[in-house]
């Protein structure tokens, strides 16, 4: 059912991003000396640079290529996933689901050290990556989470874990809704949680600054979700035209949603070069016209929608949203770990590894 995979991209398509970006036409710099317009021509145009002379993806391959990968078909469409088997006997299946604008490569840091306890499986979503393109619209946060589910068993795991940040944590919660029967439990960065009506006169001061960043991100962050939940096909003539494009739409995200902008810039780049590679701006970006608005309904307001799996929570303080424990509680019934870090942002596994690894062990090790 299953299909070995490698990662082999023709040096052909190499040489074409290359010479596609030695070829941009810049704009002239913005007339602001930081972020707040976009992502700043200098900074863009000397990334792209070192992107078109000497950024080696074929350091990238053979990173992920020490790893078995797979593809095997769910409900008419081809998903990629990394299968790798813990070495210990009573190893818990996991299975880790990425978001936008990152990938199955986000957790390279933290394969190694989460296969000590667990089996991982780390598939693309579909549209991302090396998955298929769905052609049709449903696609949804629902039918992944379906799909998610239809490949754990296929894979001969009758009790498992799952994670998720970002898209992720929307398809987590959706699997332990369909498929609770099965799962451990699950652990969320953040989990989707909207504040009580009920204490809108009574917050804390973490809880209003939350509220307060809410506030600012719709005034000043949602462009690209509105647009990409509008009309998708409409930014992907141009992000699938022009790396720079592409760069400069998925980078200003990682410096916006970051803790400090960690980065190297190998770092961003072997995520930007995987979308550009598998050509699929256009098709990760229609998960937002599938599935946004209901998921920030689930964020703004109350839901009878529960969780009663077992939870773990992890606050990255630079993530967004970022909702208190009470709120949370109020759709997830049986919460067992819950912990405000103290650094960290959107991408916690690929920005602080060791502190996402210790908080998955830490909670998983509470309910295996």
């Amino acid at each position: 059912m299953s299909t070995p995979f490698r990662i082999e991209v023709p040096e052909a398509d190499l040489d074409d991003l290359r010479a596609r970006l030695r070829r941009t036409r810049w704009p002239e710099a913005e007339p602001v000396d930081d972020w707040s317009q976009g992502t700043p021509l200098g900074y863009l145009r000397s990334l792209c640079e070192y992107w078109a002379s000497d950024y080696d993806w074929r350091r990238v391959e053979a990173r992920f290529n020490r790893f078995p990968q797979y593809r095997t078909e769910i409900d008419g469409l081809g998903i990629h996933f990394l299968h790798v088997r813990s070495p210990r006997a009573d190893a818990l299946p996991l299975i880790l689901t990425h978001g936008w604008p990152g990938s199955f490569l986000e957790f390279g840091k933290v394969i190694e050290p989460l296969s000590e306890e667990f089996h991982l499986v780390i598939p693309s979503l579909p549209g991302y990556g090396f998955s298929d393109r769905p052609s049709a619209p449903g696609w949804g946060i629902e039918r992944i989470a379906a799909a998610w589910a239809t490949l754990m068993a296929r894979l001969g795991y009758s009790r498992y874990g799952a994670q998720g940040g970002d898209w992720g944590t929307s398809i987590t919660t959706s699997l332990a809704q369909q498929d609770a029967a099965h799962l451990a439990g699950i652990h969320l960065n953040p989990p989707i949680a909207a504040p009580d009506p009920a204490t809108f006169g009574d917050l804390t001061a973490a809880e209003q600054a939350a509220l307060d960043a809410l506030e600012h991100a719709q005034r000043w962050e949602d462009g690209y979700s509105v647009l990409q939940s509008t009309r998708p096909q409409t930014i992907g003539y141009s992000l699938l035209d022009s790396p720079a494009g592409l760069c400069g739409w998925l980078v200003e995200k990682f410096h916006a949603w970051s803790d400090g902008f960690p980065f190297t810039r190998d770092e961003l780049l072997d995520d930007i070069t995987l979308y550009w590679l598998t050509g699929t701006a256009a098709s990760s970006a229609r998960l937002y016209w599938e599935s946004i608005r209901k998921v920030q309904k689930w964020f703004s307001e109350a839901t009878e929608d529960t969780v009663d799996v077992p939870t773990g929570c992890s606050i990255f303080p630079a993530e967004m949203p970022r909702p208190s424990r009470r709120w949370a509680e109020r759709r997830y019934t049986d919460i067992r770990h819950w912990n405000e870090l103290e650094r960290g942002g959107h991408f916690a596994a690929y920005e602080q590894p060791e502190l996402f690894a210790e908080e998955v062990r830490t909670f998983f090790r509470l309910v295996r």
